[in-house]
């Protein structure tokens, strides 16, 4: 699939505080994307002055086409993005969290895995903090790799790409691909029940999946994540009142997930990548 071209989604990073971890965000971008690339800034009304400026600096130098939007007033990850979708309307998007570190290639070879498998809503990479879709270790975070290791992983993914792409029980919010059809079908995330945010990605993918929808893993692709900084400002944590939300919606969904951690059908992936990566390391 490295030889086919697929057209680019646009990259969605929900912004809200945490300016160092946006200005290293859009550094990465700065390296990862060209001039063929679309993205979006949504800024939720930061109250720290200088994520205006960094957002704005950004769009002044990129060689991507950047956009970048600010709040009137502060609507929370679902409302901001929400407002998002509709003004990305017509194209397919990838939703960043601003407290990540793409890597080389990452945007088009998550292209490419939603051209081959055009009946995925969703599609998210390997990181080194994503849940179940974490490397090395399976559900467990590890540090961000440094610019070097992140070079090799992105490298190592790549030369995964005659495998299969396995289905995942949902998607994981930190680098998300969301394909139009899919977000024209079932609507958008559901702010009226998750509020300002957590469970909102986890809903939709279940919404999607009932529609005979698919939700995928992109096994060359990687997006390192730091974890908790884009939403460390707000308040909000993981769990608690919109997870019990979720489950009442959908009274099976732990116990799918359960399914999935105890089958682990991505340990063969891990394992390939594993090898894949020390190939390059050896001298």
């Amino acid at each position: 699939m490295t030889g086919t071209t697929a057209p680019r989604p646009v990259v969605v990073v929900p912004v809200y505080n945490a300016a160092a971890a946006l200005r290293d965000c859009l550094a990465a971008l700065e390296q990862t994307l060209g001039p063929q690339d679309r993205v979006l800034l949504a800024d939720d009304a930061s109250t720290d002055p200088e994520v205006p400026r960094l957002c704005a600096a950004y769009a002044a130098r990129s060689r991507a086409e950047v956009r970048y939007v600010r709040r009137a007033r502060n609507l929370g990850f679902v409302g901001n993005v929400n407002l998002a979708f509709a003004e990305t309307a017509g194209d397919d998007v990838v939703l960043l969290n601003s407290d990540t570190l793409p890597t080389p290639g990452w945007l088009a070879r998550m292209a490419e895995a939603a051209a081959r498998a055009p009946d995925a809503a969703t599609l998210t990479p390997w990181s080194n903090h994503a849940e179940i879709c974490s490397f090395p270790e399976f559900c467990k975070p590890a540090p961000v790799p440094d610019a070097d290791a992140r070079l090799r992983l992105a490298r190592a993914a790549a030369s995964l790409d005659e495998l299969p792409l396995p289905e995942l029980p949902t998607g994981v919010g930190f680098a998300m691909f969301v394909r139009r059809r899919a977000l024209e079908q079932l609507g958008d995330f559901d702010a009226a029940t998750f509020g300002r945010g957590y469970g909102e990605e986890n809903d939709f993918c279940l919404r999607a999946a009932a529609h005979g929808w698919r939700n995928l893993f992109c096994p060359t692709a990687y997006v390192a994540h730091l974890g908790g900084a884009s939403f460390a400002a707000t308040g909000h944590a993981p769990g608690g009142e919109n997870l019990r939300r979720l489950l009442i919606r959908y009274p099976d969904y732990n116990a799918r997930v359960a399914a999935f951690i105890l089958a682990d059908p991505l340990r063969p992936y891990r394992e390939r990548l594993a090898k894949a990566l020390a190939a390059l390391e050896s001298p």
